[in-house]
Parts: structure tokens; sequence; C-alpha cells
């Protein structure tokens, strides 16, 4: 019922329309779609599915060289989630990266694996709109493992984040997909790093080449840049959609994880859209 309600209204701050949702539905649509929260937050069975009844009560696992760290609880139970934590706390672990200075691991940085550099782009309204969504959660107990860290976390600022956006801006259907990309944090895995590390977002934004090891074996983030050959500059609409909402390859084939397909697909058309109209005005790279 929730998918068609939300694509037969036009959200007021992503399409500059009249009517929009309450705080709480829009915040919804945010973490289950673009933002695909639960795909980290949610944890999984032994045959890689999310566990609904335990949503977002803290999932995956993340080692890396610089740090090994579990995605948190993010439901309202008091003592394992975010139920303490005030709207101000709430917000600024999702545009800065650091949890509250009260409680457990007081003041203490997220992994770098929670993309802030890219959430700093949220729209005031829209980061009311999720506060509001998390606060409605069914509260799950469940404490997840401290973080263990290697070296200092570090964020790279990513460009459409640090310039903002605007509710104007996002009249244009181009610019409105530069939103919904950033705060998608798609360019976290569709941009290679260069040396001495970090994303080239300068030079490589969207040229892909990362390897993600996981239940899919090893995939690699594709050039989604609009070069004809190396990346979808030859891909119709219709293409990118298919590979964005269903996982499929041009030739129809099925692409691997760790790509949040299910939540991209209850995706507005005009969300969509957007998306790709701003994919098309990538460079391309080689």
């Amino acid at each position: 019922m929730f998918r068609i309600a939300i694509a037969c209204v036009l959200l007021l701050s992503t399409s500059g329309g009249t009517r929009a949702d309450s705080p709480a539905e829009r915040g919804n649509y945010l973490v289950n779609t673009i933002m695909a929260c639960g795909n980290c937050h949610t944890p999984r069975d032994a045959d890689g599915k999310a566990i609904t009844d335990r949503a977002f009560s803290g999932g995956l696992t993340f080692a890396t060289p610089a740090f090994v760290a579990t995605a948190p609880n993010i439901t309202p139970d008091v003592e394992t989630g975010i139920g303490s934590w005030s709207d101000a706390e709430v917000k600024r672990a999702l545009i800065e990266g650091v949890r509250p200075d009260h409680g457990r691991l007081a003041g203490v940085p997220l992994a770098a694996i929670m993309p802030a550099n890219f959430y700093k782009a949220l729209l005031p309204d829209d980061l009311d709109a999720i506060v509001a969504y998390l606060r409605g959660l069914k509260p799950v107990r469940n404490e997840a493992p401290d973080p263990v860290y290697k070296v200092a976390v570090r964020r790279d600022p990513y460009p459409d984040a640090e310039a903002g956006f605007s509710k104007t801006m996002l009249a244009d259907p181009v610019r409105r997909g530069a939103y919904l990309v950033t705060i998608g944090h798609c360019m976290e895995c569709h941009t290679p790093f260069a040396p001495p590390g970090g994303p080239d977002f300068a030079n490589s934004l969207g040229k892909g080449g990362r390897e993600f090891p996981g239940p899919w074996g090893v995939s690699k983030s594709r050039n989604i840049t609009s070069h004809r050959t190396a990346g979808i500059g030859d891909w119709t609409d219709a293409e990118i959609k298919a590979a964005i909402t269903e996982g499929k390859r041009k030739d129809g084939t099925p692409l691997k994880g760790p790509m949040g397909y299910q939540y991209y697909a209850k995706m507005t058309d005009a969300d969509l859209d957007a998306v790709i109209a701003y994919l098309r005005t990538l460079p391309p790279k080689e």
C-alpha cells in the first residue's frame, strides 16, 4: 500500500511540487529506497536474507585494513539503539559521523563505512524526516560489537555534498538526480581509489573498478560515466533502470551484489529518471 501511495505523490523536497508526505512517510521513503539503510543495518540469516522482524537492529560487519566495524542498532531501543539520543545527536551522527557525548562509546566517531561525507548534503527537511521515521521503528534489543580502529577515521569530502543543495535547485531534474546520487552515496563504491588512498572524486568520478568480496563472490563496481563503451553511454534509460532496480546488465544477465537493487526498485519513476539524467552528465572515463 505504501509503495502505491508513494508513486502517486510528488514529494515536495525533491520535485518542487505543492503536495508532500508527512515527515515520517518521507523518511520511510528515503531510508528504504535511495539511502538503502537496511542494506547495512538489518541483520541477515545464513542465506543472506534480511531478518525483517529485527530490521535496523544491527547488521553487516565490515573488516578492512583500516577498521573492523558492525553496522549498529539504529532502532529506538534505549540501551542498545538510539533511543537515548536527541534529534540533534541523530542528525550529527548522520552528517558528521560522530556518536553523542554520552552513553556507550561517547564521542567516538562512526566507522568510515558510514557515508557521513555524503549525508552532509541532506536538506534540513529530509534530516527531520529521517529522524521522524527512525523514532517510529520497533525497538529491538541488540548490542553490536564495538568497532576496532587500526588507523584514524578518514572521510574524503564529496564535492556535491560540500557545495550543498537547496529545494529550488531540485526543480531541475539533473540537480535533483545529483542530490539523490549524493545521499545514495553511489560514488562511494563507483569511484576508484588513488594513491595515497581515498576515492579520486576529482579525476575518476563514476569510473568504477573497486572490488567487493561477499557471499556473491567478488564483484567489481562498474563504470557509470557517459563513456559509450567503458561506461553506460550507449545504454537506454530502460536498460539503466533495469540495472538499478533489477540488477540486470545490458544483455539481461544478472549483476552481483552488494548494490541494493531491492531498495532502489521502490523508487518513484520520477526519481529514477532524475538519477539517469544526472548520470548522463558524468564526463566519460575509460
